[in-house]
């Protein structure tokens, strides 16, 4: 490929310190990495009941579910959402007959309450004090969370929300416990 200092024009200065071959690659691995760590992640926890609430007035409340905290990062698109939201619809986490879990979301007549979380996009790598420089600007992020809750309805799945940059009381009973971490470019 391409030397580093044309994939990486930025950070050329900052590599420039660096005296052997090693060192720049090392360096260039890194930036790769923080690079890579910038996509929507969503947290599903599989619920028996769940709520949001803003202002002591309920806002989002299901019953039999998943609660999905939703992270929306700066580089995510369209795709994302598409990606993310067949995904969850898509899981098998509800026990059959035989307490295998094989049955999906429309399997159970299941619903979705679905949370913007921008600190699912927190940097806790350095210091004490996250970063969330990852994370979407708003004008960014409600329009791909909306996109998101617009998606599995689509799929058919009856969908509840929280409240978009609001102060939220988040309630749930997690059934199992089953919890599960998604990112839309597969990490984990």
């Amino acid at each position: 490929g391409p030397p580093a200092w044309k994939r990486y024009p930025a950070r050329s200065v900052a590599l420039d310190g660096f005296n052997s071959p090693v060192q720049q690659a090392i360096r260039i691995r890194r930036i790769q990495n923080q690079q890579s760590r910038e996509f929507m992640r969503a947290v599903v926890q599989r619920v028996s009941s769940a709520s949001v609430t803003v202002e002591n007035e309920i806002t989002g409340q299901i019953g039999r579910g998943f609660l999905v905290l939703l992270g929306i990062g700066e580089h995510d698109s369209e795709s994302d959402v598409i990606y993310l939201a067949g995904k969850v619809a898509g899981l098998r986490i509800f026990e059959d007959e035989a307490g295998k879990m094989s049955l999906t979301l429309a399997d159970v007549g299941g619903a979705v309450l679905t949370v913007s979380q921008f600190t699912l996009l927190g940097d806790c790598r350095k210091g004490r004090r996250p970063s969330f420089v990852a994370a979407a600007r708003p004008e960014k992020a409600n329009p791909l969370y909306q996109a998101f809750v617009a998606e599995l309805r689509g799929q058919g799945l009856p969908v509840e929300t929280g409240q978009f940059r609001a102060h939220m009381d988040v309630s749930l009973v997690n059934d199992g416990p089953v919890t599960l971490l998604l990112d839309s470019q597969k990490a984990f």
